[in-house]
């Protein structure tokens, strides 16, 4: 198998949360090449979650040995050292969730991002909740942490939707400093969206 068919395959484990096999692909990628950060970023995600926590902060710090400008590792070693892993991610995400739909489906850079060391913790694929209000909808954590909300215009479409009964589902698509952007995927039939609603 090519380098490039073990890299998609071990993005796809993750985001089936195959953790066992994530490490094994993960390090097939390592021993062709030991610096790769993609795949050491991975498998130190992986052992996390599988409960290794110092191997994966040693990876973690392996990785800034080697770019010590990584965001993704000084998160996550914030986050592995403070963070007990949740039994939700134990879920399988179904990959699915992530393919674009015209009218159903949009990417979303949230505003007013909410305290640093609660989005530090966050991952890619990670479920996340919506509260609409009367002028804003708010994104937070399944457990009710702040993390940012929609921009105006996303949230007056988002508002109107949910009073005509279309159900949300938000996932992490990525996170990159303060910046979070979501994936987020309307439930309404297209067939009963109006073209000023279309999601």
């Amino acid at each position: 198998m090519s380098p490039d068919n073990l890299d998609e395959l071990a993005v796809s484990l993750a985001l089936q949360c195959e953790w066992k096999k994530a490490i094994e692909i993960n390090n097939k990628i390592l021993s062709i090449d030991p610096e790769n950060i993609d795949a050491l970023n991975r498998l130190a995600r992986a052992y996390f979650e599988t409960g290794n926590t110092k191997r994966a902060i040693e990876i973690s710090k392996k990785v800034l040995s080697i770019e010590s400008t990584n965001t993704i590792a000084t998160r996550a070693i914030q986050k592995y050292k403070t963070a007990k892993t949740n039994s939700l991610k134990n879920q399988s995400i179904n990959a699915s969730d992530f393919i674009e739909e015209p009218g159903k489906t949009k990417t979303v850079l949230l505003i007013n991002p909410g305290r640093e060391s609660i989005i530090s913790c966050l991952d890619s694929g990670d479920e996340l909740m919506i509260q609409s209000h009367s002028h804003k909808v708010n994104v937070t954590t399944m457990d009710g942490k702040y993390i940012g909300r929609f921009p105006d215009d996303i949230s007056a479409v988002v508002r109107r939707l949910i009073k005509d009964g279309a159900i949300f589902k938000v996932l992490i698509k990525s996170v990159d400093n303060h910046d979070v952007r979501v994936f987020v995927k309307c439930s309404k039939p297209l067939a009963k969206l109006k073209s000023q609603d279309d999601f």
